[in-house]
């Protein structure tokens, strides 16, 4: 593992965790994009599990080191941030694509994003941008579309859902839905029961926000889809 970058040049802090193969091949590449908390060890243990799997890891810090560690408020502050403008957010994640594709041992065609909550809706303006990834995938990711002119989709969608996530309800479900077929996409929706917000994370309940929780199940039977999911996009 390797950390680059400094905490003001974006491009350099892009991608702050390199994990690769040791035999230094790799049957594709993921972006891992991390909640709104930032890169932590939560996103640093996906990316250790997903390396292990034969994967080219990248991590990707849309914050700067400068937020790491940063209280949970001024986080959620940083998020609102940038979800005030989706389309310069939209531009980040075009430009930490950009960034990977820079990294060496790295195939330009045969790169994945997934993301977590704040990164699962990132993920997808990237996949809803037309961006020329082989496939996204959304854990517990915000759904509301970003308002931008809508582009035909060429990654596959996945996205993994709880369905009782208080944060996404289930009309915005259906909306998501609509949007992908509009838009051309090769999608799935997987939906959970009994699962709400932060499902993947054993620390969620810690925001004392209800509806927000790990639910073991379904974080064990979601990775599962995704080890599947990325069979199909790297072979």
């Amino acid at each position: 593992m390797s950390e680059q970058g400094t905490a003001h040049d974006f491009r350099g802090e892009a991608l702050e965790h390199v994990l690769m193969p040791v035999d230094g091949s790799a049957r594709g590449t993921v972006i891992v994009v991390p909640t709104v908390m930032g890169v932590t060890d939560l996103e640093r243990g996906f990316g250790r599990r997903l390396n292990e799997a034969g994967c080219h890891v990248l991590i990707a810090d849309l914050f700067g080191k400068h937020l790491r560690s940063a209280p949970r408020d001024t986080m959620f502050g940083e998020m609102g941030r940038l979800k005030g403008d989706r389309a310069a957010l939209c531009d980040r994640m075009i430009e930490v694509l950009d960034v990977a594709r820079g990294q060496e041992g790295v195939e330009r065609d045969r790169i994945a994003a997934i993301g977590f909550c704040f990164g699962g809706m990132c993920v997808l303006d990237l996949a809803r941008a037309g961006a020329k990834v082989a496939g996204v995938a959304s854990f517990h990711g915000l759904f509301d579309p970003p308002g931008l002119e809508p582009q035909p989709i060429g990654a596959k969608v996945v996205a993994y859902h709880g369905w009782d996530d208080p944060l996404v309800p289930p009309e915005a479900v259906v909306a998501l839905g609509k949007e992908l077929t509009e838009a051309g996409a090769d999608w799935q929706i997987h939906a959970y029961g009994h699962t709400g917000h932060g499902f993947t994370n054993p620390q969620a309940h810690q925001t004392g926000i209800e509806g927000v929780a790990y639910q073991e199940a379904a974080a064990r039977r979601s990775w599962a889809s995704l080890n599947l999911f990325l069979d199909e996009l790297f072979g």
